[in-house]
C-alpha cells in the first residue's frame, strides 16, 4: 500500500511557475507508476502526466505537452510536476497517483493523494 501527499500548490500569475511534488510512504513505491491528473471546478478528473516506475518513458496531456515535466526520484520517494508558462485554464486541484498500470485513466490507479490546490491568475 501506498500513501501519497502533494506539496507546492498555490496562487501564481500567468506566465509563471510552479512545482509540485508528491511524497509516498512505503518502501515500494519503486513498484509503480504515478501520475498527475487535475480537476478543475464543475469538470471532471482529466489526466494530466505520468512516469513510468523505471523513469523509462513519460507521458502527457495535448494541453501541457512542452510545459509540464514529470519526474521522481525513486531514492527519495518522491514524484514532481514542474509546470511552467502557467494559463489561467491550468487553475485545479492537482492529485497524484499511483498504480501498476501505465493509464491515461484515472480508473486504472489504485492509490491517490488528497489533491493541492493551483490557481492561476490573469
Amino acid at each position: 500500500q501506498v500513501q501519497l501527499v502533494e506539496s507546492g500548490g498555490g496562487l501564481v500569475q500567468a506566465g509563471g511557475s510552479l512545482r509540485l511534488s508528491c511524497a509516498a510512504s512505503g518502501r515500494t513505491f519503486g513498484n509503480y507508476h504515478m501520475g498527475w491528473f487535475r480537476q478543475a471546478p464543475g469538470k471532471e478528473r482529466e489526466f494530466v502526466a505520468a512516469i513510468t516506475r523505471s523513469i523509462s518513458s513519460t507521458n502527457y496531456a495535448d494541453s501541457v505537452k512542452g510545459r509540464f515535466t514529470i519526474s521522481r526520484d525513486n531514492a527519495k520517494n518522491t514524484v514532481y510536476l514542474q509546470m511552467n508558462s502557467l494559463k489561467v485554464e491550468d487553475t485545479a486541484v492537482y492529485y497524484c497517483a499511483a498504480g501498476v498500470i501505465v493509464s491515461v485513466m484515472s480508473s486504472n490507479y489504485a492509490y491517490w493523494g488528497q489533491g493541492t490546490q493551483v490557481t492561476v491568475s490573469s
